[in-house]
C-alpha cells in the first residue's frame, strides 16, 4: 500500500526546499534551541487517513532528533473529529519548522483517500471496482496513488509504458484495428485499451483483440448495452463525466471498473491539526 520509500524523499525534500531556501525558517529561529515539544496530530473531521510516511519523512529530514509515533492509526484507518492520531516529539524550533510541510502532505493525501472512500462505498454491492486516472499532481503520483489504495480504490496505468490506451487522438492517423494489431505485435505481454465513443467502436476493438474498452461518455442507460455486446470477451471500463450522486447508475450497468480522475485532480484537503502540548 504505500509509496516508494525513494519518492516520498524527494517530495518531501522538493516541499522543504521550497519553505526553506534560501535562509531557512527565520521566525524558528527566535525559540530557545533548548526548547522540547510534544505536539498532537488532531483530526478536525471524518475521513481516511493516508500519508503518514510523508509526516515522518519531513520530521526525518528537518532534524532527525522528532520522532513521530501514531495511535494505533495507519494509512487506511477511518478517523473521527477529534481524533489523536499521533504524537511528534523534538525540539520547537524544528518542530514548528517541519508542521506545514507535513500538514500538507498528510491533509492532501488524506483527502485523495477519503474522496476514494465516498466512491468506493457509492458502488458497494455492484462489484465494480473504483479506479483512478493519471490526472494527477506532477511529482506527486505515486503518492497520490498509495492514497487511492488507502481509501480502497484501484490504480490504473502509472505511467505511459505500463499499457497501451488508444484514444480518440491517437486515432486520428490509426484505426482501430491497426492500433491493436501494431500495439499486440510490438509489446505482447502489455495489455491494449481502447477508447470507445460508440457501440461500433466497441465492436471493432474487440473484434481486433483488445483486452480492454473504456467506455467513454456513454450515458447510464447504454453501460449495459455494451457490456452486453463485450460478452466477457474483454475488460470493461466506464469513463468520464463521473460524480457521487451519478456513478451508482453507471456502476448498475455492469462494468468491471469505473476511473474518476476526481480522485486526484479535485479532492478536497483534509483538516488536521498540530495541537502543542504542556
Amino acid at each position: 500500500m504505500d509509496p516508494p520509500i525513494g519518492t516520498v524523499r524527494e517530495a518531501v525534500a522538493r516541499a522543504l526546499a521550497e519553505d526553506l531556501t534560501p535562509m531557512g525558517d527565520l521566525t524558528a529561529s527566535l525559540i530557545d534551541p533548548g526548547a522540547r515539544v510534544n505536539a498532537a496530530i488532531v483530526a478536525r473531521q471524518d475521513g481516511v487517513l493516508a500519508g503518514t510516511l510523508c509526516v515522518e519523512e519531513t520530521c526525518r529530514q528537518v532534524d532527525v532528533d522528532i520522532s513521530v509515533s501514531w495511535h494505533v492509526y495507519t494509512d487506511g484507518d477511518l478517523v473521527s473529529p477529534g481524533d489523536v492520531v499521533g504524537h511528534v516529539h523534538g525540539f520547537l524550533r524544528s518542530v514548528l519548522t517541519a508542521e506545514r510541510t507535513m500538514l500538507n502532505f498528510l491533509g492532501h493525501l488524506s483527502g485523495v483517500a477519503t474522496l476514494t472512500e465516498k466512491y468506493v462505498s457509492a458502488v458497494q454491492g455492484t462489484g465494480v471496482r473504483i479506479l483512478d486516472t493519471r490526472k494527477t499532481t506532477p511529482g506527486l503520483r505515486a503518492l497520490e496513488k498509495a492514497a487511492v489504495r488507502a481509501g480502497g480504490g484501484f490504480n490504473h496505468r502509472g505511467s505511459l509504458s505500463e499499457m497501451v490506451l488508444v484514444k480518440d487522438n491517437h486515432r486520428a492517423g490509426l484505426s482501430i484495428t491497426d492500433a491493436v494489431k501494431q500495439a499486440t505485435e510490438a509489446w505482447p505481454a502489455r495489455a491494449v485499451e481502447v477508447e470507445c465513443d460508440t457501440l461500433e467502436q466497441v465492436s471493432e476493438a474487440i473484434d481486433a483483440g483488445a483486452r480492454m474498452v473504456m467506455l467513454d461518455n456513454f450515458k447510464p442507460d447504454r453501460i449495459a448495452d455494451a457490456v452486453a455486446l463485450v460478452n466477457g470477451r474483454a475488460m470493461v471500463e466506464v469513463s468520464g463525466r463521473m460524480n457521487l450522486d451519478t456513478i451508482r447508475d453507471y456502476a448498475q450497468g455492469g462494468p468491471d471498473v469505473i476511473s474518476v480522475g476526481a480522485l486526484t485532480h479535485s479532492a478536497p484537503v483534509f483538516d488536521f491539526g498540530l495541537d502543542l502540548e504542556a
